[in-house]
């Protein structure tokens, strides 16, 4: 199995960043894991180990999110769904409101203000992946809008636990602002579980709701280039842009809201499932080049950092609207 050396390395990661978790839960294991992986990102590895940190930071997260679903109940999972569907919507306009008028003052090309605003408002790296095939966007801006988004997401890990700490957020409110607020998933499940696991459990759900949205907005974006170009719709495929790992989590939930597993074998695979998180993330930490990242462009970045900015603070307004903070 060629994905064999590149898993085993991270891993090998994941081990003392997950016992450095434990002893001080409050940075947490999949920041020291992927901390551990950017120190080490420089280092002249060798070629056979790249084919297994690519899968582990990618299917490996997925598999950890799947797992994670059997410590949820699916009634909890409606019910903090249906509270974040409001935020949702106010994030999602507050992002694609800020890239199109910060865009135009940066003068950046169309198809990478939009696909920042699309990765910032609704799930990092996948929405990105997902809309540039919809919208006929070139490598150039694709490489641009997810270098710039994963920089945030690096930021939102270490950043947002200690802004929530900072600010008094409980365990429902941090969740809710990092589910709404921090870009791609995996920054979303490590801020979390940092902060607690109550908080990794609710903004687990909610960023899995925002991620829902990438349905309705790529085929709004398809249905517009459509008008504009019959060749724009070409490479838009709903099985390509719905995210599996989400039928997989409601799958679990399911199973463990029935109670078949029992507490104990639940529990086990949400651990296991919290564990892979760290694993997935000592990847993607070996595989972030952040001089490289900075060589883009400052343009780019500035909308990035001003649609964050957007989301971050519109999220917690509504929750102190709505009485969550």
């Amino acid at each position: 199995m060629k994905q064999m050396p590149g898993i085993m390395l991270a891993l090998l990661l994941a081990v003392p960043a997950w016992l450095l978790g434990q002893a001080v839960p409050l940075v947490g294991g999949p920041v020291f894991a992927i901390l551990l992986g950017i120190l080490l990102a420089g280092w002249k590895r060798p070629e056979s180990v790249e084919p297994g940190l690519r899968f582990t930071g990618k299917k490996v997260l997925q598999l950890s999110i799947v797992l994670l679903g059997f410590e949820m109940n699916l009634h909890y999972v409606l019910q903090v769904g249906g509270q974040s569907l409001v935020i949702i919507v106010a994030t999602l306009s507050a992002a694609f409101l800020t890239a199109w008028l910060v865009g135009r003052w940066l003068r950046l090309p169309g198809d990478t203000t939009i696909l920042i605003g699309v990765g910032t408002a609704i799930c990092g790296g996948s929405a990105i992946a997902a809309t540039a095939p919809v919208i006929g966007a070139k490598t150039q801006d694709v490489t641009y809008s997810i270098s710039t988004i994963f920089l945030f997401n690096i930021v939102a890990v270490f950043l947002f636990p200690f802004l929530g700490h900072l600010l008094g957020l409980g365990d429902a409110g941090f969740g809710m602002w990092a589910g709404t607020a921090i870009n791609d998933t995996s920054s979303v499940v490590a801020a979390g579980y940092s902060y607690s696991d109550a908080a990794g459990s609710y903004a687990t759900i909610v960023k899995l709701t925002r991620t829902l949205m990438i349905i309705p907005i790529t085929l709004a974006l398809g249905l517009y280039q459509a008008k504009k170009s019959r060749q724009a719709g070409e490479g838009f495929s709903l099985g390509r842009v719905f995210p599996l790992f989400v039928l997989g989590f409601l799958a679990a939930s399911i199973v463990s809201t029935s109670g078949v597993l029992g507490e104990t074998a639940a529990h086990f695979l949400g651990e296991t499932g919290k564990f892979c998180i760290a694993v997935a993330m000592a990847a993607i930490g070996l595989n972030t080049r952040l001089r490289e990242l900075l060589k883009n462009g400052l343009a780019p970045i500035l909308l990035g950092l001003a649609c964050w900015a957007a989301v971050a603070i519109v999220s917690l307004l509504c929750q102190h609207m709505i009485g969550l903070w």
